[in-house]
């Protein structure tokens, strides 16, 4: 449970602009409460508490992250196509700042490794931050997305272009092609998802 210490007043303001649903505190120590997504903010008198299944819906608004992270990212599809799901993770110098996963629905294997790319950009820009390395261990998205292969499937094609339109928007970006192991918490949230449903 993320717990931001802020000004809790312009803390409310920002999310309001971000579209969350502000309500009062529900006891004396509470200011206010917003819900944004899939998470809920509680505030007290000098921080922020976020619960919910998605915390980042929150702390993406309310962090001044900016500056260097790295996104790994994995899919899984069993059946290929079959159901599917997507696990990623967004770490900085100070450790785990934001991970995920979640069923997909009916994919293949390299359309959910694509999904789970996305999913880890788009949680790297809501964070603010700058510069971004990303890692996964698909050999294929990697070398698609750098243009060393082409992408002659018109989905993956698709995926494509909008992962390079998520890594346009950083000011610096990378992506290698890692190990499995290297790779792991990203692996097991997509299967933990997986297996979840």
């Amino acid at each position: 449970m993320p717990v931001i210490e802020c000004d809790v007043d312009d803390a409310r303001e920002r999310l309001a602009d971000a579209g969350a649903t502000i309500t009062e505190g529900s006891s004396e120590h509470e200011r206010w409460r917003a819900e944004r997504g899939d998470a809920v903010a509680v505030a007290y008198d000098d921080k922020v508490v976020v619960q919910g299944k998605q915390p980042q819906d929150i702390e993406a608004v309310l962090r001044d992250e900016g500056g260097h992270a790295y996104a790994y990212f994995d899919g899984a599809s069993r059946g290929n196509p079959g159901p599917a799901a997507v696990g990623w993770v967004i770490v900085t110098s100070d450790g785990i700042a934001a991970e995920g996963g979640e069923r997909i629905g009916r994919a293949t294997n390299n359309q959910a490794e694509y999904a789970a790319l996305t999913r880890a950009l788009e949680a790297a820009r809501d964070y603010g931050f700058d510069t971004v390395e990303v890692k996964g261990d698909s050999q294929l998205i990697v070398k698609q997305v750098t243009g060393a292969w082409n992408a002659n499937d018109p989905d993956l094609r698709e995926h494509r272009i909008r992962v390079r339109e998520l890594l346009d928007a950083f000011d610096e970006w990378s992506i290698d092609h890692v190990p499995r192991e290297v790779n792991e918490r990203a692996d097991e949230l997509a299967n933990e998802a997986l297996d979840d449903g």
